[in-house]
């Protein structure tokens, strides 16, 4: 049995890893992904159309309910989480799963809670940012509150103690998001392998608090069941995976009913 990991040792990770999770989470909330408001803004594309379908083809285009568009703007902080969970905790959960193929042998190893933990972190954090929480320390705590349940000092998680290290901090955040920078130079915005790499690299950098990894909200006796299966065991997992994302926004609502907005802020 290894030595208790500490609140200083859980902060030193998750800085890092919450900064690692802003630019993927702000991508997704502020890009327009598929040109909708912009098409939106732009006349000039539907020139030539009868003014009648002209204004029902620019109400269905802003009409759509992701990041971008008008539609989006007009979602409470509820619905906006829960297009996170659903939608994008989908693909999170995928990748998450993909481990479970080796059934039992897979569940040996720390790689499944490792992804797992960084996919309910990036959500966590994208839940933050609908609530209006975009400081590093309220993450912290957020994140080490529902997923590991810890309620770390707002001062230690802020940085702001006198052996934090913001140098390393800043090399290993760079290091979490160098896939999201390259994609963005080449393409422009980031891409589904780049924000895939990046989960993987976010899951790594976890593995430095690797016993806490196992508190993390999961699925049903059922679910892990069927996990330890060989092949099947991704489907298992798969189900586990989303059933706890579900558990993370039930703990994060609590969480931001008992921590107001200008709680956090003004202690970090």
């Amino acid at each position: 049995m290894g030595e208790a990991i500490s609140d200083r040792q859980v902060v030193a990770v998750l800085r890092p890893f919450v900064r690692g999770c802003g630019p993927m989470v702000d991508a997704l909330r502020d890009a327009d992904p598929f040109g909708l408001q912009a098409r939106g803004r732009r006349h000039e594309d539907l020139d030539g159309v009868e003014p009648g379908l002209k204004d029902k083809l620019l109400n269905g285009i802003t009409s759509v309910k992701v990041p971008g568009t008008a539609a989006w703007a007009e979602m409470s902080n509820y619905q906006r989480t829960d297009w996170w969970v659903n939608r994008v905790g989908r693909f999170t959960a995928l990748i998450t799963a993909i481990p479970g193929l080796g059934g039992a042998l897979a569940d040996r190893l720390p790689v499944q809670d490792a992804l797992g933990s960084a996919a309910q972190g990036v959500l966590l954090c994208a839940i933050a940012g609908e609530y209006g929480v975009t400081d590093v320390g309220s993450r912290v705590r957020l994140i080490a509150w529902v997923l590991f349940e810890r309620d770390i000092d707002p001062v230690l998680a802020a940085g702001k103690h006198a052996d934090h290290d913001k140098a390393a901090e800043d090399d290993e955040a760079a290091k979490l998001t160098e896939e999201l920078d390259d994609a963005k130079k080449k393409h422009g915005k980031i891409t589904l392998k780049a924000a895939a790499g990046t989960l993987w690299r976010l899951g790594r950098g976890l593995l430095g608090i690797v016993d806490e990894l196992e508190k993390r909200p999961r699925g049903r006796l059922f679910h892990r069941a069927l996990g330890k299966l060989p092949v099947v065991g991704m489907a298992g997992d798969y189900l586990g995976e989303r059933s706890g994302l579900k558990r993370v926004w039930k703990r994060a609502h609590e969480w931001f009913t008992e921590h107001p907005e200008g709680e956090l802020t003004s202690r970090t």
